[in-house]
């Protein structure tokens, strides 16, 4: 298996060095492309095609959200991370919309980096086979998209645990409907296989991820995406349920 590409552009040349460093001292990934300043980024990008990159929204030149939007645009099976100090939702979903899977809020760790990098990398959208087309996986890509979004407009933010799980439960859903019947038994114990991590562990992080959006209380929101089945005040869908009204909601829009 080929080494993962990985682009890292951060505003602190110390801490782009530092995270570098760490990422490639693990033997799994190369760090393809590296810059301080959106423009000298974009340049890379050019002849770069990094599998995943991490991106700085504050940043000399060009800003992170316009990096974001070249990645988008020109190299469309690269998984990007978003990070910044901000935690505002406007700047979170600004983030997700502009191609973001994941937001990372600062402060960071090199090492929170290459965690984060690994989840992405780990996704079904990142294929090193041969027989593998961009087609699909930009049509994976899509999906991660979709269902970002979705979290981020109800209020579940991206640097939760529960975020990530959630998402991998809800692609599993959209693959195999059936899974749903079968949550304990083999969609909470794949998203842990998946992640390093023990079933029980990712069914409490989904569930806080849930309890989470609904304490923010955004009615419009949740009614907007489950149609005519609304949860008001405390009344919130069990973790099967919101993975199986999401996927629903996916593989319906996927037939328009």
């Amino acid at each position: 298996m080929k080494k993962a590409n990985i682009a890292v552009f951060a505003s602190n040349e110390d801490f782009l060095g530092a995270m570098t460093s760490r990422i490639e001292s693990t033997g799994d990934y190369t760090v393809c492309a590296a810059a301080t300043n959106g423009n000298q980024a974009v340049e890379l990008l050019k002849k770069a095609k990094p599998d995943v990159a991490v991106v700085d929204l504050i940043l000399t030149g060009k800003d992170g959200l316009g990096v974001l939007d070249y990645i988008k645009a020109n190299v469309p099976q690269c998984l990007s991370i978003a990070m910044s100090k901000f935690t505002d939702d406007k700047i979170v979903n600004s983030a997700i919309e502009h191609g973001a899977v994941y937001y990372l809020a600062k402060p960071v760790t090199a090492e929170n980096v290459l965690e984060r990098i690994r989840d992405v990398s780990s996704d079904r959208a990142i294929d090193y086979k041969v027989s593998t087309d961009v087609r699909d996986r930009r049509k994976i890509n899509s999906l991660d998209e979709k269902i970002s979004n979705i979290f981020v407009t109800i209020g579940i933010p991206p640097h939760i645990k529960g975020f990530a799980y959630l998402r991998e439960g809800i692609k599993m859903a959209v693959e195999d409907q059936s899974i749903i019947n079968r949550v304990t038994k083999e969609l909470y114990p794949g998203i842990g296989a998946k992640f390093n991590t023990s079933a029980s562990k990712v069914e409490r992080a989904i569930r806080h991820a849930i309890e989470v959006a609904w304490n923010r209380g955004r009615t419009d929101a949740i009614s907007s995406i489950f149609g005519a089945k609304v949860y008001i005040g405390s009344e919130r869908p069990t973790n099967s349920e919101f993975i199986a009204l999401v996927a629903d909601k996916l593989i319906l829009e996927s037939l328009d």
